[in-house]
Parts: C-alpha cells; sequence; structure tokens
C-alpha cells in the first residue's frame, strides 16, 4: 500500500503542472488573440466584432495572472 503522504505529493506536483500548462496556454492564446484584434483592425471590420475580439483578448490576459498566483 502506497504511503498517504506520497500519494499527496503526486496530487499536488499534478496540480502545479496543470496549473504551469494552463499558463503557457493562456499566453499562448493570448498572443494569438492579439494578432487576430489587430487583423480585424487592419481590415476595418465592424466596430462590434473588434470590440468582441478585444474582450476576449482583456479576458485571455486576466487569467494569466490569475494561473501564476495559483
Amino acid at each position: 500500500m502506497e504511503d498517504p503522504r506520497i500519494r499527496q505529493i503526486k496530487i499536488k506536483t499534478g496540480a502545479v503542472k496543470r496549473i504551469a500548462k494552463e499558463t503557457l496556454v493562456y499566453g499562448k492564446e493570448a498572443e494569438e488573440q492579439r494578432l487576430k484584434v489587430q487583423k480585424y483592425k487592419d481590415e476595418n471590420r465592424e466596430e462590434h466584432e473588434t470590440r468582441k475580439q478585444e474582450e476576449v483578448l482583456q479576458e485571455s490576459l486576466m487569467m494569466v495572472p490569475d494561473c501564476q498566483r495559483r
């Protein structure tokens, strides 16, 4: 039978790995979204579409510090 302390360490290690992966994914997503917003602005898309994409960008940017804090 496995020691409960080792089990807890494995669980916590898994959580740290997942959060680190989330941080990277949100960072990549934010960069992709930043490029998409710039593309929308360059193409002079409708203001509503551009504004919605900027909102999505802001949500992605907010998630990076949240993941780092956890």
